[in-house]
């Protein structure tokens, strides 16, 4: 681990903040380096508002798309909402499907075949669409690049709306109007929106000509907190705002699918983290496992009990995913090794009979256990399809586009990215990435980082710090949980390894030179998952220094401050 301390910002700049929020130098400095230097950028921090979300109408073809679609509605045309298999995509269509049904009838969802269409806008779709007499497509969650399909559509006589929010290419479609703030062309304010985001401000827009207040809208807000943190876009500016509130509705009054995934896990109160870890999984297992289309029946679903139907077939993709998920890892660890792989500066691994549902995940695992730039490819078609993921600080996506002649088709972000090409390009590809990588990337990148916000002394650690820290969230990129340094810290007696093979470490901790707690002060349970290999280092009795965050844990009823450790040296 390759431990990176944070600027500490300059004194005065601490002091002044420290002053005006009337907060200790320590949560001043935690703010600063979210870049909150001042009282009134605290307050929209701490205390977010509605009123803080932009005028949808700034968007680029915000007019056009809101004027085409009361044309579908006044002209009694049929719409189909179209969006991607995965989280954004299906809270999408969730979200802008039953807005619309709420003031017009004529309105149907489409998500397209994992297996069958793959990613983004299909043929398959617009022929459905042609099929079923739709005249109006609004695309979430993609489209952008989807030129073809969509001049395929017009001829069609089919029109389209895109609301997307991945880079465009050069040229875009001829949609009748392209929401994406990160179009250059688009002034937009905030430009990290995800796919659910971008169908809120359209649904945002159409509200203010159907006469209805934000508040109006507050009930579909927990479809765009769930986007926003399955898609692991930055928790700034108007995402900070949107899953504020939308964690509000999830943890109050949740729509009935949201409720039926609750009551099957039976937890109170569920955090952005609550929200990617557990039911962002389960949605996403729909479009892994069998069809995305399940998820959009279960996030529009309004009767509880076929709303826990639903939620049953669901949980069971999800165990079967799994599963999965557990075979092909170990399959592919074990191709790697036996391919001395090991030894690159990437990982590439293929087999044909891996499910193509799963592949993301098991990239995202040899992520971890390797930390350098992973694909993971199997058979779809006659071609072969494969997930990116990427190390914190290389972007994925550029090294793609430096391969495109040895690819069919991409598409994705800086971690993250899906591509397919033909079985004959494959060894071509997997050079040239490699090649890519090697003389572009960083090699400090190839070590995992931890940042750290600033050193912390144990006295300093108290039930009002966690209170303030508490009120940092919703957390996620842009706003992660502050994690704190120790040093000179003494194990008191109690560590040992925990869980199956005792892979986590459990220790209390105290600060100083006295192995004793009582005689070096005050002393903190901590808890290290997967750090069970340093427990030589910590029942030695040398002083050790360590990361962690600070949260409560909860025993027997009992409440009480805890380190969560992250490394140890």
């Amino acid at each position: 681990m390759r431990w990176t301390l944070k600027p500490k910002p300059e004194p005065e700049l601490i002091e002044q903040l420290s002053s005006a929020l009337k907060v200790d130098g320590l949560v001043a400095q935690l703010l600063i380096q979210r870049g909150i230097t001042n009282y009134t950028e605290a307050k929209k921090f701490f205390r977010p508002e509605l009123s803080d979300l932009h005028d949808p109408f700034l968007m680029k073809d915000m007019d056009l798309a809101v004027a085409r679609i009361e044309k579908a509605i006044t002209d009694n045309e049929n719409i189909l909402v179209y969006g991607d298999y995965d989280v954004d995509g299906t809270s999408s269509v969730a979200l802008v499907s039953s807005y619309l049904l709420q003031h017009y009838p004529n309105v149907a969802t489409y998500i397209p075949d994992r297996y069958d269409e793959g990613y983004g806008v299909s043929y398959k779709g617009i022929d459905f669409a042609e099929d079923n007499g739709f005249s109006l497509i609004i695309a979430l969650d993609c489209g952008v690049k989807a030129i073809d399909k969509v001049a395929y559509a017009k001829e069609k006589g089919i029109a389209f709306i895109i609301c997307d929010h991945h880079r465009p290419g050069e040229q875009l479609p001829d949609a009748i109007a392209i929401l994406d703030p990160k179009r250059d062309d688009c002034s937009y304010p905030y430009d990290e929106l995800c796919g659910c985001g971008v169908g809120f401000k359209l649904i945002q827009a159409l509200a203010v000509n159907n006469g209805e207040t934000i508040d109006d809208l507050i009930p579909f807000l927990d479809l765009v907190a769930t986007a926003i943190g399955a898609d692991i876009v930055p928790i700034t500016g108007e995402n900070r705002v949107l899953a504020y509130f939308g964690l509000k509705v999830i943890n109050s009054e949740p729509r009935i699918g949201f409720k039926a995934i609750i009551n099957q896990i039976k937890k109170k109160k569920l955090t952005i983290t609550d929200v990617v870890f557990i039911i962002a999984p389960r949605i996403n297992a729909a479009g892994r496992m069998k069809h995305g289309q399940h998820a959009v029946n279960l996030l529009i679903e309004t009767n509880l009990d076929q709303a826990e139907i639903i939620a049953k077939e669901i949980e069971q993709f999800n165990l079967d995913r799994r599963n999965l998920d557990q075979e092909i890892t170990t399959e592919a660890l074990a191709q790697i090794t036996e391919n001395k792989e090991e030894k690159r500066f990437t990982t590439v691994v293929y087999k044909d009979t891996w499910h193509k549902g799963v592949i993301g995940i098991v990239a995202s695992r040899l992520t971890e256990t390797y930390y350098r730039p992973t694909l993971v490819f199997t058979k779809s078609g006659d071609k072969l399809a494969a997930s990116a993921r990427s190390v914190r600080g290389f972007d994925v996506y550029n090294a793609l586009q430096a391969c495109s002649a040895h690819i069919e088709q991409f598409g994705g972000h800086k971690y993250a990215a899906g591509l397919t090409l033909r079985e004959d390009q494959y060894d071509g590809f997997k050079n040239q990435f490699e090649k890519v990588v090697s003389t572009t990337i960083d090699p400090q990148l190839l070590l995992p980082e931890i940042k750290i916000d600033g050193m912390i002394g144990l006295q300093q650690i108290n039930a009002k710090l966690l209170r303030i820290l508490k009120q940092f969230a919703p957390f996620g990129p842009g706003n992660m949980t502050p994690v704190f340094m120790a040093e000179k810290l003494r194990n008191t007696g109690y560590a040992k390894g925990v869980g199956e093979d005792e892979k986590h470490l459990k220790c209390s901790v105290s600060q100083g030179n006295a192995v004793s707690s009582s005689a070096a002060g005050r002393s903190f349970d901590a808890i290290g998952f997967n750090l069970g290999n340093k427990l030589p280092n910590v029942k030695n009795g040398d002083p050790f220094s360590a990361v962690f965050s600070i949260e409560e844990n909860e025993w027997n009823g009992n409440v009480s401050l805890q380190l969560k450790l992250k490394d140890i040296k």
